[in-house]
């Protein structure tokens, strides 16, 4: 009891300032103060993948969970964007957007951050958790969308994506990033017009962004995935009554399809990137994955073709 009241004791004023300044980056950006950064570090590509020279299949954008912190990282240290690539060369990879900042800045390159890193690792997380219900917040939703669906749109121009050259793009979102690339598809379809597809792993998201631009959405989650669950009863708009919402509304038309990765869990050693973790055909949980991605993308470029879908 009295390891839970310390904990409490240090992180209850913590818990609060983040609750309090998780929207100083959103207000700066909206006010026009900073501008969001958009070079990427010496040495990091725009994209991996098939070469800008000639269109590729897809550009795919990869919309983390809630631990990135740099342009490089991810949850799995890149090795679901590495097993998309090897099975599918002929996507052009885009890993670097910083789905929790309005502003582009990666957080664990900021001083402070840094700083709090080497002493208390578990604000980073907690850091984006915040900034998922800031952009979930129907205040402050419009500004976030338009704000971080003017990064992704810069960062695929920059990989050498064309407005209006009808390639797709496709935005695979790990957890809480489903909330940004739902949130994204406005303006992504009004920038770059390109026809657009995402696909949602274990996909935390309230449910409130209009998708009805996208293509469709492949929802990847499994009955093991507990924290899915958690957004699903969490947010009013992901109710069946609540029709009018973005998510009902795409459901309705036909434009949602959900696939079960059992027995994959959200996160740990049995999740839907584990390395580790076999399913009885021999494959690894993040094999399995890739190839449900790989599969899905493959099949609405046929579809484009023949008009039929799996």
């Amino acid at each position: 009891m009295n390891g839970f009241l310390l904990w409490a004791l240090v992180l209850g004023p913590v818990l609060l300032a983040e609750g309090l300044l998780a929207r100083y980056e959103l207000l700066i950006y909206g006010a026009g103060w900073r501008t969001p950064t958009s070079e990427l570090p010496s040495g990091v590509p725009y994209a991996r993948g098939a070469e800008p020279d000639r269109p590729p299949a897809a550009y795919l954008v990869y919309l983390d969970g809630i631990g990135k912190r740099r342009v490089r990282d991810s949850r799995d240290g890149g090795q679901l964007v590495k097993a998309l690539l090897e099975g599918a060369p002929e996507l052009r990879v885009l890993g670097q957007v910083q789905p929790y900042s309005p502003l582009a800045d990666p957080l664990a390159d900021r001083p402070v951050w840094t700083w709090l890193r080497r002493r208390a690792g578990l604000l980073l997380f907690l850091h984006n958790v915040v900034q998922i219900f800031v952009a979930a917040d129907h205040r402050y939703r419009p500004l976030y969308n338009r704000a971080v669906g003017v990064q992704i749109a810069t960062q695929l121009q920059r990989a050498g994506y064309q407005a209006g050259s009808g390639v797709p793009v496709v935005l695979l979102s790990y957890s809480g990033g489903a909330q940004v690339a739902t949130g994204a598809v406005e303006l992504l379809h009004a920038t770059l017009r390109c026809p657009l597809v995402l696909i949602t792993l274990g996909g935390f998201h309230n449910g409130a962004n209009d998708i009805g631009h996208a293509e469709h959405l492949y929802q990847l989650t499994s009955a093991a995935d507990r924290i899915e669950r958690v957004g699903t009863w969490l947010f009013p708009q992901r109710w069946r009554w609540a029709r009018t919402s973005g998510w009902n509304k795409a459901a309705r038309a036909g434009k949602v399809t959900t696939l079960l990765l059992d027995p994959a869990t959200h996160v740990g050693p049995f999740s839907y990137i584990s390395p580790t973790a076999e399913l009885p055909d021999g494959r690894t949980h993040l094999a399995r994955t890739a190839d449900t991605v790989i599969r899905l993308i493959r099949a609405r470029q046929n579809a484009i073709k023949d008009d039929t879908l799996p």
